[in-house]
């Protein structure tokens, strides 16, 4: 009577410690992110996937692009100040900028990086201009398609000399 009693008593505390939260969690997770944490099958979709990332330099990097097109190009816009930089978007926006030798001309820039691969199409560049008129009015011109693929190579240079270093 005794054993009963206790086990009746105790039954609520047992059943409150198990959760299910764990598969509450899975259940929110996609197939994607399950592949990721391990936790893939056997036999289905993705078969034989235990492990994380499938490329090591995917799991080296918190980034959510290329770590060397993003440190390549922060170092080749180092000179312009940053309004917003976002590594796991990937999208890096300066402010303006006005060369010491070119006070009535400004730039600014948006880079994209598209990629977690060093690959040169996973990166594009836009690049703002504005020049002052008579008026002291800042009027938007045209840049040139030069400018731009310049600025792109000179990202890409960098990021592969960076990648260099590493030995990867």
């Amino acid at each position: 009577m005794k054993r009963t009693f206790l086990f009746l008593s105790l039954l609520p505390l047992l059943t409150s410690c198990s959760s299910d939260y764990d598969k509450e969690e899975l259940k929110a997770e996609n197939r994607e992110d399950r592949v990721y944490r391990g936790l893939g099958k056997l036999m289905g979709d993705e078969t034989f996937t235990f492990g994380g990332p499938k490329k090591k330099e995917d799991e080296e990097t918190g980034l959510g692009v290329n770590s060397f097109l993003w440190r390549a190009s922060l170092d080749t816009i180092s000179f312009m100040p940053l309004v917003s930089a976002d590594p796991f978007g990937g999208v890096i926006i300066t402010d303006w900028y006005s060369p010491t030798a070119t006070p009535d001309e400004r730039f600014k820039m948006t880079i994209y990086i598209l990629d977690r691969q060093l690959r040169s199409d996973g990166l594009r560049v836009s690049i703002f201009k504005q020049t002052r008129d008579k008026s002291a009015h800042w009027v938007d011109q045209a840049v040139d398609k030069k400018t731009t693929q310049d600025l792109e190579n000179g990202i890409l240079v960098r990021a592969r000399q960076l990648r260099s270093r590493t030995g990867k």
